[in-house]
């Protein structure tokens, strides 16, 4: 069933404009940037979008215009983790890994229990926070870290938002998502 509603969501992303995918991250970003989880945040985690899903370059900016310290994963690819690396730049610090995503080229990774608040990405969320995501599991295992602390925000656009995300015993619900047309927060009872 995920594999199946990847797929979908994939075609809906590839349908999107160029044009229609900027507006739409740059209002998103405009709502996250309002939060009262990002107003507080000092240390912001947040992944490097990839070309067919919402982009962050804007929210990273905005995140260093504001005085905030802004990390990136790094991805190591044998241990199958995560670490999390501060940017100070959109273009020296970073490099294409041969995954093809952009990750920080070095750098000291910063402790998990400092991170206030972690943007994920994602292909599909639903209104209990679930969250569909590419299957290898990355940002599962890295917010199951027992010294994290701090807030998950999804960041997707409004198309992303269905009315259930099959999710199993590892998945890690989030926080809060935010997209181009809403905020919505997720209450664990």
């Amino acid at each position: 069933m995920k594999k199946e509603l990847r797929k979908r969501v994939r075609r809906t992303l590839e349908a999107m404009n160029p044009d229609e995918m900027a507006t739409k991250s740059s209002n998103a970003t405009e709502l996250l940037v309002q939060t009262a989880e990002y107003m507080r945040s000092e240390v912001v985690m947040v992944f490097l979008s990839l070309p067919r899903e919402i982009d962050t370059t804007a929210l990273v900016l905005r995140a260093w215009q504001d005085h905030k310290r802004v990390l990136a994963p790094r991805v190591s690819w044998e241990q199958r983790r995560m670490m999390p690396t501060e940017i100070r730049s959109l273009t020296s610090d970073l490099v294409e890994s041969s995954m093809g995503l952009r990750e920080p080229v070095l750098g000291t990774p910063i402790p998990i229990s400092i991170i206030d608040l972690v943007v994920v990405p994602g292909l599909a969320f639903d209104g209990k926070g679930n969250r569909l995501g590419r299957g290898r599991g990355f940002y599962d295992r890295f917010l199951a870290h027992p010294e994290f602390k701090g807030v998950t925000c999804a960041f997707a656009f409004e198309e992303q938002f269905l009315a259930e995300v099959p999710a199993g015993p590892l998945d890690r619900p989030v926080a809060m998502l935010v997209t181009d047309k809403k905020i919505r927060r997720f209450h664990r009872g």
